[in-house]
């Protein structure tokens, strides 16, 4: 069966909450996953105000989501973000992504991320920093398969963790 990048819409409310029991105690990725969703159409407006860059938090930027689908489940999730502040440029980056983990391991993130990738491209985004976890090699794998050369390594957070800062250039 295909898959498809498509923007979060009310026909997925179901998969979406087996998505998030799945993830159980997991740390989601991308954040918009931590968004409340038991009222899924405040969810989708929420999602749909952080593309238009309104009600956005202090610290924050505008940012695309995106579900990468398959049979009518959603299988991972992406967030792009429009452009990078000095914190998100630090550690973070344009791009988020995750997979659901009854679908890892098949090469869906690559996917997930050339597809986010072009998105990036149809708006106008020219050099890419997408960031991940030293310790998470299969990101790294991921981001590398996908154009991304070693920029930095660099530690944030409490405790401090080292994270891994890849540059795709400009097409």
């Amino acid at each position: 069966m295909a898959v498809a990048l498509i923007l979060p819409n009310p026909e997925y409310e179901q998969s979406y909450g087996a998505y998030i029991v799945e993830l159980g105690d997991e740390e989601r990725y991308p954040f918009p996953l931590d968004f409340e969703h038991n009222d899924f159409a405040a969810l989708l407006r929420r999602l749909d105000d952080f593309t238009k860059g309104i009600n956005i938090p202090e610290g924050f930027v505008p940012s695309s989501t995106f579900w990468l689908v398959e049979g009518g489940e959603i299988i991972g999730v992406s967030n792009l973000r429009h452009y990078l502040n000095e914190r998100i440029r630090h550690c973070g980056g344009h791009i988020g992504l995750g997979i659901r983990p009854s679908y890892r391991g098949r090469g869906l993130g690559n996917v997930l991320m050339a597809l986010t990738i072009q998105e990036a491209r149809k708006r106008g985004i020219g050099e890419l920093h997408i960031h991940c976890h030293k310790a998470n090699e299969a990101s790294t794998r991921m981001i590398i398969s996908n154009g991304g050369v070693l920029d930095s390594e660099v530690e944030d957070g409490e405790p401090a963790e080292i994270f891994r800062r890849y540059v795709v250039a400009a097409t």
